[in-house]
């Protein structure tokens, strides 16, 4: 029996790439592992499917850069008390466009505290996210929700094992650069190989040259497959290959990656959220950073961050730490606050067209 820990020293080493060190598209995946890691390839794989087939790893995939290919939005919603679970189960269950549905609370009742269920939401080019929202609405019983959408991406990564020894006010040398939102089209043999390109591995596919079997499921050659995929590399379509942690549940052995998961609120002046996000993106201890507007039920919020941890005021103090560099950097927050996320489920959202289409018939008949 192979070790299945996050916290076993070799995994400890393999993780702290493959969790979000690979950027782009790698033709080798296994084998850049393996190089940036110092672990034989062999290792790597064994180790890596090991830890899939016990949850500890709950997904082994490439990574889009969704938010350019799919209208987005991080959705909060207001759904009466009574009713949150199963809005919350629906939503995991029966909506393939959401992606991650959490539960969330604050310390004190304060703007916003009301609305509990906060999701991910993405619809294919040419369909209405509002729209899809409003279907969702009817279909869980929400008084109300709030869209969201990304207007810039300073910070976008997992790296739970590298953020465990990272100190509050550890932060990289230049502010994070924002990468804005842009929606680019694909034509349909882009969206073949793209298709193939994203599907989660299994087990059995943690091998060597591990594209040759989707080459062929995308109906293409190898060298086909390989010319397109590193010219969406080019164009800012994929994001990172990636494994995932179950950051949310203990692992078999009752092993915790993380406790606590926080949503972190700014708000800042209208002409300096660019510079905001910037200086917010920098921390180490952040996975996710970006603009949004939240709009008056959250008082303007505009930059948002999100920490994970197993320590609670080990959060705070990395966000007390941001807060005095935002003061450092003279930029005005008017108001701050922190979501704590609880129940979780996560999965890929959807982006496909012809799905989207499926779907949409299916909850007519419904």
């Amino acid at each position: 029996m192979l070790p299945i820990e996050h916290d076993d020293p070799v995994n400890a080493r393999i993780l702290a790439i493959s969790e979000d060190k690979i950027e782009g598209f790698a033709r080798e995946p296994f084998e850049e592992i393996a190089r940036r890691s110092g672990v034989a390839v062999d290792v790597v794989m064994a180790r890596i499917a090991a830890m899939l087939r016990a949850g500890t790893i709950r997904r082994v995939r490439q990574t889009l850069l969704a938010t350019n290919l799919a209208e987005g939005a991080l959705v909060a919603w207001k759904v009466p008390e009574d009713e949150i679970d199963a809005a919350f189960d629906w939503m995991f269950r029966q909506d393939p466009f959401s992606g991650h549905v959490v539960l969330r609370s604050t310390d004190t009742i304060s703007a916003g505290s009301d609305y509990k269920l906060w999701t991910t939401v993405k619809v294919p080019r040419g369909f209405s996210l509002e729209a899809h929202c409003k279907l969702l609405a009817t279909k869980v019983g929400a008084e109300r929700f709030r869209l969201m959408p990304a207007k810039g991406i300073f910070s976008l990564g997992v790296g739970h094992v590298r953020r465990k020894t990272i100190e509050p006010g550890s932060k990289a040398d230049k502010p994070a650069r924002m990468n804005p939102v842009q929606m680019v089209n694909l034509n349909e043999g882009e969206w073949d190989v793209l298709l193939a390109l994203k599907r989660e591995f299994a087990p059995e596919e943690i091998t060597p040259s591990p594209w040759v079997a989707r080459a062929k499921e995308a109906g293409v050659s190898g060298e086909q497959f390989f010319r397109i995929a590193d010219e969406l590399n080019a164009r800012k379509i994929i994001g990172r290959f990636s494994t995932f942690l179950e950051h949310v549940k203990p692992s078999a052995g009752g092993v915790r990656v993380t406790r606590f998961n926080a949503l972190f609120h700014w708000a800042v002046p209208h002409d300096r959220e660019i510079e905001a996000g910037g200086e917010v993106g920098r921390h180490h201890i952040l996975t996710h950073c970006y603009w949004r507007e939240a709009g008056p039920e959250f008082k303007s919020v505009n930059i948002m961050a999100v920490a994970h941890g197993t320590d609670k005021q080990l959060l705070l103090d990395h966000k007390a730490a941001i807060d005095r560099h935002l003061r450092a950097c003279s930029i005005p927050v008017s108001y701050t606050n922190v979501f704590w996320g609880g129940r979780s489920e996560i999965k890929p959202s959807e982006i496909s067209p012809h799905i989207y289409r499926d779907w949409l018939a299916q909850q007519s008949k419904s």
